[in-house]
């Protein structure tokens, strides 16, 4: 037998995708983009010290990529054959937990390991502008190939252990924040209530981020032998999960029955989020005069809270932070980080939600059963808005008013001209949150409909409506220069602020209504039919047709046949 033979079809299937090449390019013009900004914005300081600028911003940025990668490709990979009910297939050969885990590995990761190796050319530039030695490009080679490795294997231990696909991406980012941002402020807590001053070593360690930092020349001529401890220790701690994943494999594919403890904690937990049998008839009834549909997805009563409590959270930890520094928080960059944050979450969480409200019904049949009712395809749809508007539009309204509250103290300590631009910034903040969140509810539903699976659907939300405008408007700001229309321009912040609040409206615009328009026009069509879409050269689904193509099960990576192969990539 062929040693680690799914390893092996992977690699071959995967050579074989155009995705995979397409990606690797992407990430490496990505990091080339990232570049050209860093030197761009960097552009009045001297080579030595703008090479050692570049080299810390893209290999920071590079970092978080490599620590969120386990979120996106592993965290999803066992759980997804386990919900479908494919993995016990495996396991009737004679093929081991390892074979699977390692297949599964070499399966999800490969893109990513691909796009690592694209940017490590573009990290080696900075070399030439002087400020980084060899001993610190190689040391950080070496600090983001353990730290993607180390974010991989997490990610598959925890899908090795869930079932559900959200469950298993917040397990693995809970995992990887545990390890490498939990322990070492518990450390430094420790230390200043201690008042040593002194971290404990062993806290740090298994910290990527600690290894980050040692990387560099200044602290590891200080302590080389931590920085050699701790890439080891994080190394060991992947290998470890990839262990524990291949046991958990083996044995946790089962359906096996609840224990007493387990039913109770279920029932309570029902009950808990759509009340008991009085409070569900009540809500039932005041729903169903509004939308059936309203009903069927604003049941969850705790959906709601949940945001609230995230927004109560944030606001206790807002109001510790001013009672504690007093004017060193009250400021500017403290608001505009802020309002970042906030208006980052909500329209991750609203991407999120709006592509669980068709995918999921489509692709289990439920949702030709409901277009078998007298409800109509708008019908529909304004249901499924009113469920959306009931867990985040008093939310996103909320954050509009902190805005508006930021916008007012942020001018008490400004001159006239700094007082506008903080102004318009804010103004253009706030509208833009609304807009974005119009435009995040139609296009995720859209999205979930055509995507074979709901985290792929919110990734390609938020590529179109978040990360495609902020694309072009960095790309744009790094070009005008070079254009007639920069010398006019000059370093104006108001002109910058205008092209980004103009393409974010263009984008939310053309894609929010267009995809209002085709849920409109093609859900029936769509939900009655086994729909594959295809890939448009742009992506933002303009010129995306749909397609009928067979029903393909992705039974297992070992029993897919070439026509699932082929219809994937």
């Amino acid at each position: 037998m062929t040693f680690l033979p799914i390893v092996e079809r992977e690699l071959r299937a995967a050579s074989r995708r155009r995705g995979t090449h397409w990606y690797r390019a992407a990430t490496a013009l990505t990091a080339i983009l990232l570049l050209a900004g860093t030197l761009w914005f960097e552009k009045g300081t001297a080579p030595k010290e703008l090479g050692q600028h570049a080299f810390t911003v893209l290999s920071a940025l590079f970092l978080f990529g490599g620590l969120v990668a386990g979120i996106r490709h592993t965290a999803d990979c066992l759980s997804e054959e386990k919900r479908e009910g494919t993995l016990g297939l495996l396991f009737l050969t004679d093929l081991k937990g390892y074979d699977v885990v390692l297949g599964k590995l070499a399966a999800t990761s490969l893109d990513a390991f691909y796009g690592l190796i694209a940017i490590f050319p573009v990290l080696a530039i900075p070399l030439l502008l002087g400020g980084v030695s060899p001993g610190e490009f190689w040391r950080m080679t070496l600090v983001l190939t353990n730290a993607l490795f180390f974010s991989l294997a997490a990610g598959i231990f925890v899908s090795a252990m869930s079932r559900g696909a959200r469950k298993a991406m917040a397990g693995t980012f809970f995992l990887i924040v545990l390890i490498n941002a939990a322990f070492p402020v518990f450390g430094w807590w420790l230390a200043f209530r201690q008042g040593t001053g002194t971290v404990n070593t062993a806290l740090l360690l298994p910290s990527v981020g600690y290894a980050y930092v040692l990387a560099f020349d200044a602290p590891y001529g200080v302590s080389p032998e931590d920085f050699r401890w701790s890439v080891l220790l994080t190394h060991g701690l992947a290998w470890l999960f990839l262990a524990l994943a291949g046991v958990a494999a083996r044995h946790s594919w089962q359906d096996k029955p609840a224990g007493a403890l387990v039913a109770r904690w279920r029932q309570r937990w029902q009950r808990w989020s759509y009340g008991n049998a009085a409070e569900r008839a009540a809500f039932r009834a005041r729903l169903l005069n509004i939308s059936p549909c309203f009903w069927l997805g604003g049941r969850h009563r705790l959906k709601p809270m949940f945001v609230w409590g995230f927004l109560g959270g944030s606001g206790c930890f807002w109001l510790w932070g001013a009672w504690k520094l007093h004017d060193e928080w009250l400021n500017q960059g403290t608001y505009l980080i802020t309002t970042i944050i906030l208006h980052l979450s909500l329209k991750l969480w609203l991407a999120s939600e709006a592509c669980q409200r068709f995918g999921p019904d489509h692709r289990s049949g439920a949702l030709e059963l409901l277009l078998s009712t007298p409800l109509t395809a708008s019908e529909m749809l304004r249901g499924q808005m009113l469920a959306l508007k009931r867990q985040f539009l008093w939310p996103v309204i909320v954050v509009a008013v902190i805005d508006f509250v930021f916008l007012l103290a942020g001018t008490r300590h400004l001159g006239s001209g700094e007082a506008d631009f903080w102004l318009w910034y804010c103004w253009a903040g706030i509208i833009t949150l609304l807009a974005d969140a119009y435009a995040l509810c139609w296009v995720g539903m859209w999205m979930g409909l055509v995507s074979k699976r709901p985290n792929r659907a919110a990734r390609a939300t938020v590529a179109r409506v978040l990360v495609l405008p902020a694309g072009a408007w960095a790309g744009l700001v790094m070009l005008m220069p070079f254009t007639p229309l920069g010398h006019h321009v000059g370093d104006n912040p108001a002109i910058y602020l205008g092209l980004w609040f103009a393409l974010g409206m263009i984008v939310d615009v053309c894609f929010g209504f267009r995809a209002r328009f085709r849920l409109l026009r093609d859900l029936r069509t769509v939900a009655t039919q086994r729909f594959v879409p295809e890939r448009p050269f742009f992506p933002g689904g303009f010129g995306q047709n749909l397609k009928p193509a067979p029903i393909c099960r992705r039974s297992s990576p070992a029993k897919r046949d070439a026509s699932c192969v082929m219809r994937d990539a």
